[in-house]
């Protein structure tokens, strides 16, 4: 990318002369530092904002209520967990009694009877562990489903501005990679660890018990242990929430690519796409690369303290079992604890590995759930002004003096008023950008307004619940979006159970229903992702459908017919009056043919109202909307000759 750049940018100069090596290298390094900037805006857009020092204690008591449901299963599962600690401890014990009582009389009966003991404690302590581990893992899956739907659930609450500055990667990343880290801990047994430290406990009490100055010689290994687990605590911690972050950049750019390609492939960007992919992945490699590092080094050198541990126990027994006060029972029972010792150990270490990135997955996740400022569910406080105004019951809509914009210090809606009554049809038209779909956007409380008032049949939007508001409203846009199932289950959306007959009515009133039932399976044919298997104008008629089956008293119409050819339009059109007869309408439209027969033209004009009128009169006042129309039918005759 920024060799190509530089010779682009030598190329376009080419014309004013011949140019030294070295103007050419600084134009070139130009190239490099412009692409360089784009990759860093474009990789910040990507990278999560570093988090803070987070604690495990603090995000386990926030887990908790997802948890809490099915603590019956915990309660069970750890109750199980301490039952096989203790069947595990009690072996050494039974392999040491046997060990020394083999050379006494009866020697062999007692060796036989402890065999038979042992057997059935390993037998038993199997048999637990499929409960205990099952009834672990149930908990888990039901706990992290809780959560999953709380987060999916979030995110239908967040305003349209919180998913314009989130990448839709990044959100799929938290409802699927980062529960699924959490789950983690219960898939794979790290709460476990809770047996880990009862075996411990209980074995350096049989370890002291058979022998105190062994058992010294084993416990001179938990400092560096501790040391240990410690140094490579906080580098864990920070390793995982790279691995968080670059999983989420990876699915961010994934989800690009793919809705994309199309554009992708016309401008032959494979070759870079997949240098970029590749910049990612080797991005996402080094940082699992960092964190299985230090987890290995972690694991190796508690091998390695346990095999020197061990090492001097033997040591220390040979010696003494020379003056036979180490019976060969003991030291074998003692090397098995000191075994079993390290193990727990090497567990924990392992388990702590699982809630280190559990714990980075729990901080992603509640760090979204943190998000108050984009809730769209927070009613905004009215002003003074509008509370006292009393309310015209016969006023549809209006928009008091708004003003509004995406960015701060952008504004893209200045001082506009609007008003429509009761039963009127009013469009909107003007320049790409003039802010005419914004207008719908703040009508829906898609977005809230900087300045002035928004009202729907006398209230203020921000006085409505955000379902009943939009329940006001039925929505037609330019760009349709089906979801997966079939035609029936797409006009009637919202609704659990489809009512067949309103869809058949719905598609009958815009004289599409032959079109449908032509397609194999009628009503019930399937509708693939998208929708990819339906053109756009069918489509743009199952939005029509979808809007009259839920026969609400506003209608927008966004750009509805842009998508439709001229046949397909003008049976719309016709349809159409008949669906917005004492309805309310709000259309937006470019083509102007369309909007001849509304009520009223508001013409927008770099975010402000400039003219209003019917279509003869804004013709005859020759004014901006007269230009427009002038200028598109001109274009459209070129077109046709």
């Amino acid at each position: 990318m920024r060799s190509k750049s530089g010779s682009v940018s030598a190329a376009g100069e080419a014309g004013a002369g011949p140019r030294r090596p070295a103007q050419a290298a600084t134009a070139k390094g130009r190239g490099a530092t412009k692409a360089s900037r784009t990759e860093d805006v474009l990789s910040r857009f990507h990278e999560e904002t570093r988090l803070g020092e987070a604690y495990d204690a603090r995000m386990l008591l926030r887990l908790w209520p997802f948890v809490r449901p099915q603590g019956k299963h915990l309660a069970v599962s750890l109750a199980l967990l301490v039952v096989t600690a203790l069947l595990a401890l009690l072996r050494p014990l039974i392999m040491r009694d046997a060990l020394d009582a083999f050379d006494t009389p009866g020697g062999l009966d007692h060796l036989t009877r402890s065999g038979l003991l042992l057997t059935g404690i390993m037998l038993l302590e199997q048999s637990l562990a499929f409960p205990q581990l099952y009834l672990m893992q149930l908990a888990g899956a039901r706990a992290m489903a809780d959560l999953r739907v709380r987060v999916f659930g979030f995110l239908h609450t967040r305003r349209l501005g919180f998913f314009d500055r989130t990448p839709v990667g990044r959100l799929v990343t938290r409802v699927t990679n980062d529960v699924d880290a959490i789950g983690e801990m219960f898939a794979s047994g790290a709460l476990n660890a809770f047996g880990d430290l009862l075996r411990l406990f209980v074995i350096v009490a049989v370890m002291v018990s058979l022998d105190w100055r062994m058992s010294l010689l084993a416990f001179a290994a938990v400092p560096p242990v501790a040391l240990g687990v410690n140094w490579t605590r906080r580098r864990m911690r920070d390793a995982f929430r790279e691995v968080r972050a670059k999983t989420a950049r990876m699915n961010a750019y994934l989800n690009e690519q793919v809705s994309g390609m199309a554009v992708v492939q016309a401008y032959a960007r494979e070759e870079r796409s997949a240098e970029e992919f590749d910049e990612i992945n080797a991005a996402y490699r080094n940082a699992n690369n960092r964190s299985i590092v230090l987890d290995a080094t972690l694991d190796a050198a508690i091998e390695m303290v346990s095999s020197v541990c061990i090492a001097a126990v033997l040591w220390y027994a040979g010696v003494n079992s020379l003056k036979d006060e180490i019976s060969f029972g003991t030291l074998f029972a003692f090397v098995a604890y000191i075994d079993m010792f390290f193990v727990p150990i090497r567990d924990l270490s392992a388990r702590y590995t699982l809630l280190q990135s559990a714990m980075a997955g729990a901080e992603r996740v509640f760090e979204l759930l943190d998000n108050k400022d984009e809730d769209a569910t927070a009613a905004a406080a009215t002003s003074g002004g509008d509370a006292t105004r009393p309310a015209d019951e016969g006023v549809a809509f209006e928009l008091d003096n708004v003003g509004f914009g995406y960015k701060p210090g952008v504004p893209v809606l200045r001082h506009v008023s609007i008003a429509a009554r009761r039963g009127e049809k009013v469009a909107l038209v003007g320049a790409t950008g003039a802010g005419k779909s914004t207008v719908a956007s703040l009508l829906l409380r898609l977005y809230d307004v900087d300045e002035g008032v928004v009202r729907v049949f006398g209230r203020d939007v921000s006085a409505y619940a955000r379902d009943e508001l939009r329940r006001q409203f039925a929505v037609v846009p330019q760009d349709v979006f089906l979801f997966p199932g079939t035609v029936l289950t797409n006009v009637a959306a919202g609704d659990a159970i489809p009512d067949r007959a309103k869809v058949v009515n719905a598609l009958n009133r815009i004289g599409a229903l032959d079109l449908f039932e032509r397609r194999e399976g009628g009503l019930d044919a399937p509708v693939l992702e998208r929708g990819s298997n339906f053109s756009a104008g069918e489509r743009q008629l199952i939005a029509f459908a979808r809007a009259l089956y839920r026969d609400p008293p506003l209608l927008i119409l966004d750009e509805a017919t842009a998508n439709v050819d001229s046949d397909t339009e003008a049976r719309l059109q016709r349809a159409l009056e008949g669906a917005m007869e004492g309805r309310t309408a709000l259309i937006i439209a470019h083509r102007l043919s369309t909007i001849r027969a509304v009520d009223r033209i508001v013409v927008f004009h770099k975010g402000c109202v400039v003219e209003q009128g019917t279509h003869e009169d804004l013709l005859a006042a020759g004014g901006v909307y007269s230009k427009l129309y002038r200028l598109q039918f001109a274009r459209q005759a070129a077109t046709n000759a």
